[in-house]
This record gives structure tokens, C-alpha cells and sequence, in this order.
């Protein structure tokens, strides 16, 4: 099977899941169901590869199987349960406000359809380390990438476990969190997500698989700039009345130590 068909076959399967979960959102008047989909896509993608080419390195194939299905299957897990029982997500409740009646037909184009060909678009390294190999066996590069991985990965569950625990607690309700990995950077869990696509990358470049390089890319740029922390962070200034000093003592994104005058010293969770 060449490559653009394995491609064809991995856009029609998630095509197919993103139009049923459209009909599901629209039965349930929530588009934010959409973000539960992310990791679980992109698994999907994965394994769909993995059975469509039968010419790549098995060993490699079976680590980046693993690796994106416990990366996606704790991430979907995650939002799901932080999702459970909660209204529309705010960013998708300002869209059916500005959209009015149009909102049913247009979020399938806006959301649902742009995600899932997110979802397509960026799994290209995970096909690029099973299509075909540049070597026999594992190599250095292989390696380094579970490293990286579990960096991130470390990053993304840790920083996600830290917060939940930070909002469980009443008292801290309208409080910014600076304790833990949250003192060296204001979004632990993005920056993890962030380096393990990266580690991605380079088993699809250990297979040959250089020209994927706009994936991480892209996953960052979304992290960073667009999905992730510019519009998160617009919200939490407005909710949050220490969110700007926080903003202006710690790293966005990269952890680093926190900068002189940043407050609230304790590394205790609270």
C-alpha cells in the first residue's frame, strides 16, 4: 500500500469519527465534547498505520504504539473526567453566541472537521516511523526519543495532576497555582504535550521519516500561540487578579526559574 493511500484510509476513519461525534454534539448542544477526541485520534491514527504498513521495523512500530497510546489514552481519560457533568467549554459557548442559529452547521466545519484534520495532518511522523525503515534495528535516535518522551510525558501528568489537586481545594478558588512544576513554568502540561510530539519526530526521523518535521511544528505553534496558552491565558487574566503578576515572574512555557519578585514561596501544594 503506498503512502497516500495508507493517508486516504487514516482521513476517512477519522472523517467517519469526527462526523459522529458532531451528531452527538449536537444532541447534547456541546462542541467541547471535540477536545475528549485528541488523544483518542490520534491513536486510531497510530494503529490504523500500524496494520496498513507491514513493511516497517516491527520494534519500532510496537514503541511508537505505545508510547502515543498511553500518551492519548491518558489525555483523553483526563478531559474526560475533568469534562464529566461540566457545561460547554467557554471558548465554544462564544462561538454559538457570536454564531446563532448557523452554529449547528458551521461548528462541524469549525470544529470538528479542523480537528480531525489536525489530527491527520499532525500523525504524519507516527506513519513516518512505521511506512518504511532506514535501519534494521533501534537506534541512538530511538532512544534519545523515549527519554525525551518520558520528559514530557512526566511534564504533562505531573502538571496535570498538580492542578486538579489545586482546584479540589475551596479555598483556592479565584488563586493562581505557583507551586510545583507550575513555579517554573505556567503551563507544565502544554510544555510536556509539546516534547513528546517532538520525541515522535525523531522516531519517524530514526526511520527515515525527516520530512514530518512540520508536525511538532505545528503542535507547538497550536501549544503556544493559537489553542493553547495565548487563549487560555487571556481568560485567566480576567478571572484570576494575581494571574498577571504570576505571568510576569515565571516562564510561559520553556521551565525555568521563577524571575525576583514572584510571591508565594512555598513548594507545598496547597
Amino acid at each position: 500500500m503506498t503512502l497516500w493511500e495508507t493517508c486516504g484510509i487514516a482521513a476517512a476513519a477519522i472523517l467517519g469519527t469526527v462526523s459522529i461525534l458532531w451528531g452527538v454534539s449536537l444532541l447534547l448542544k456541546d462542541s467541547s465534547i471535540i477536545d475528549v477526541f485528541w488523544g483518542a485520534g490520534s491513536i486510531v491514527a497510530n494503529w490504523l498505520y500500524f496494520v496498513l504498513t507491514p513493511g516497517g521495523l516491527l520494534a519500532r512500530k510496537w514503541l511508537i504504539g505505545a508510547l502515543v497510546t498511553i500518551w492519548g489514552f491518558r489525555l483523553s481519560l483526563h478531559l474526560l473526567r475533568r469534562k464529566w457533568g461540566k457545561p460547554e467549554d467557554f471558548r465554544y459557548q462564544k462561538w454559538r453566541e457570536e454564531t446563532g442559529k448557523k452554529w449547528w452547521w458551521q461548528s462541524f466545519f469549525r470544529v470538528f472537521l479542523l480537528q480531525g484534520f489536525l489530527v491527520w495532518l499532525i500523525s504524519a511522523p507516527l506513519l513516518a516511523a512505521q511506512i518504511k525503515t532506514a535501519t534494521d534495528r533501534l537506534t541512538a535516535l530511538d532512544i534519545a526519543a523515549l527519554v525525551l518522551w518520558a520528559i514530557g510525558f512526566s511534564f504533562e501528568t505531573v502538571g496535570d495532576w498538580q492542578l486538579d489537586r489545586f482546584r479540589a481545594n475551596p479555598a483556592n478558588r479565584g488563586k493562581v497555582l505557583r507551586t510545583g512544576l507550575w513555579r517554573y513554568t505556567r503551563h507544565p502540561n502544554y510544555f510536556g504535550d509539546a516534547v513528546q510530539w517532538w520525541s515522535y519526530y525523531l522516531i519517524a526521523v530514526a526511520a527515515g521519516g525527516y520530512w514530518t518535521f512540520f508536525s511538532p511544528i505545528i503542535m507547538t505553534e497550536l501549544l503556544t500561540r493559537i489553542s493553547g496558552v495565548t487563549l487560555l491565558e487571556k481568560s485567566l487574566q480576567e478571572t484570576k487578579p494575581d494571574y498577571q503578576a504570576y505571568m510576569e515572574t515565571t516562564s510561559a512555557f520553556i521551565p525555568w526559574f521563577p524571575r525576583r519578585g514572584q510571591k508565594g514561596g512555598s513548594n507545598e501544594l496547597v
